[in-house]
């Protein structure tokens, strides 16, 4: 159970902008607000390129922020620190990331490549204390204790990620961005992955940010949802609200997308397709950014940015549709200045 009260970070107005060359920047994202409480799990999704991946690299720090702030129990993760206060960050802000095989160190053992962190944070005080804890973490994601001794390249896709699994264990962290951790394996070790994921957090009370753009498994395992387009954040509400009335064009789009096991629904649901490809985050269009794919869009999309604002209790959106400030007067007023 999500203890709502306690909040364990917040994300306010935070950007991230790449330099492409003199005149251009890519904003990959461009002012998102949100929290996370302790203890849940927030999912966040949208297609390809709209910066999720960022988002998550931003907040643990991995990237710099451009603008915005980060605040982790209260204390902002991108003011300045010294060496001692970032790795005290890092040790209790983890992530698993999206290919199992690429973020493991081929030339390393298993052993050695769990227990790395513990290294860095003075974790283990003797070989055998050291060796104990691996071999323990082994166990808690599925694998033998005899796969320690073993290299990267001699396991499986799921076999792997459960090694970065156990990996951002090691250190005992409060938080663990989980970076489309899925999205590289078979569907058949995907929802293994995932119950082992909310299996830790029941038995660890972890936090986690799940990134993903399978709507489906972001459903089963999320709180909360978050849906990101082009750098921003169009909708917030919990997963089931999500799912059984969502507010945002895009957001219904998506979840329109998602496959149904029923070949009688399937064949007979609605389908929202979306003319048009993503706008370029180098140069976005005015005002509202899905206005130039969203079918409920008017004049006023083109001019004045949706402001994100909670529609009712604990649902937020940013659209023009559900904005109480735009009488048909201001909506007049701005089109024609």
């Amino acid at each position: 159970m999500v203890n709502e009260k306690e909040k364990l970070l917040e994300i306010r107005d935070l950007k991230r902008h790449f330099r492409v060359d003199r005149q251009n920047v890519l904003k990959a994202v461009d002012g998102i607000t949100f929290d996370i409480f302790k203890g849940e799990t927030f999912g966040l999704v949208g297609e390809s390129g709209c910066g999720k991946s960022t988002a998550g690299r931003t907040i643990l720090r991995l990237y710099e922020a451009t603008d915005g702030a980060v605040n982790f129990q209260g204390e902002n993760v991108h003011a300045k620190k010294s060496k001692k206060e970032l790795k005290k960050f890092n040790q209790n802000m983890q992530m698993i990331f999206q290919d199992p095989y690429a973020s493991l160190n081929p030339r390393m053992t298993v052993k050695d490549i769990i227990a790395e962190g513990m290294d860095i944070h003075g974790l283990a005080k003797t070989k055998k204390e050291r060796s104990d804890r691996v071999n323990e973490l082994l166990e808690t994601v599925g694998l033998n204790v005899d796969h320690g001794n073993r290299y990267p390249h001699e396991f499986s896709g799921g076999q792997r990620q459960r090694i970065g699994i156990a990996r951002a264990l090691a250190v005992d962290p409060d938080f663990i961005v989980a970076d489309e951790p899925i999205s590289a394996l078979d569907v058949s070790i995907q929802a293994q992955v995932v119950n082992l994921l909310k299996k830790l957090q029941k038995e660890r009370n972890l936090t986690y940010l799940f990134i993903a753009h399978d709507l489906s498994m972001v459903k089963h395992i999320s709180d909360r949802v978050g849906v990101m387009y082009l750098g921003n954040m169009v909708e917030i509400a919990t997963s089931d609200e999500l799912y059984e009335e969502p507010l945002h064009p895009y957001t219904r789009a998506l979840l329109s997308a998602i496959p149904v096991s029923d070949p009688e629904v399937e064949r007979t649901r609605e389908r929202i397709i979306l003319e048009g490809d993503v706008p370029s985050p180098v140069n976005p269009p005015s005002g509202c950014r899905f206005r130039t794919r969203c079918p409920l869009a008017t004049e006023v999309c083109a001019k004045v940015d949706p402001k994100f604002q909670e529609y009712k209790n604990g649902h937020w959106v940013a659209c023009h549709v559900y904005d109480e400030r735009y009488s048909n007067e201001f909506i007049e007023k701005q089109i024609n200045s």
